[in-house]
């Protein structure tokens, strides 16, 4: 799942964050920890090795198409956005690759910057590599302590997290929301 979400964007990834990654994978893996008792490190593991196979391939697409599609997208003056970014990554791209990884959209934004503005891959894999063990560190322990805080009845684990993700969503719109209000204000 981690592998595909980063190279193919939901069409609101913001919502499938929310809903996604606290939501489903707290349920997931609230019954995964019950039922088949996996060993909660091997979770992570595979969490984080998935999440990481996304993250490189994300890059190598940026790498080997982005440029043509950067060159055909910021033309004139958009092409100072282009250097911005460029120089962004430059200066705190560990940082940014790292956050990336939790904000919505970020991820995959990131990624394929870093492949299309060719941030050297030597320190893309160690900053995503620390990401990806976060992230999955992060989901896998949700899921585990959420399983044993609700094993006796998961579906009040299941609304719970179902409560958290819309929250968490209402939340991030109502942000926007306000800032496009005072911006055009």
């Amino acid at each position: 799942m981690a592998l595909v979400g980063a190279v193919v964007p939901a069409l609101s990834e913001r919502l499938s964050l929310t809903l996604g990654e606290v939501g489903t994978l707290f349920f997931v893996m609230n019954f995964a920890m019950l039922v088949a008792s996996l060993v909660l490190g091997l979770v992570i593991l595979s969490a984080a090795t998935g999440a990481i196979l996304g993250d490189n391939t994300s890059y190598a697409i940026g790498h080997t198409a982005g440029h043509r599609i950067a060159e055909r997208i910021f033309v004139g003056t958009k092409h100072k956005r282009l250097e911005q970014a460029e120089r962004g990554l430059a200066e705190r791209g560990g940082y940014l690759i790292v956050v990336g990884r939790f904000i919505p959209g970020g991820r995959t934004a990131v990624t394929l910057a870093a492949g299309t503005l060719e941030y050297p891959w030597r320190r893309f894999i160690a900053f995503d590599t620390l990401a990806g063990f976060v992230w999955a560190s992060y989901a896998a322990c949700l899921g585990y302590f959420g399983g044993k805080t609700f094993e006796e009845s998961p579906l009040k684990g299941l609304v719970l997290a179902f409560g958290v993700a819309m929250g968490v969503a209402v939340a991030v719109e109502v942000v926007r929301w306000s800032r496009r209000r005072r911006a055009e204000g």
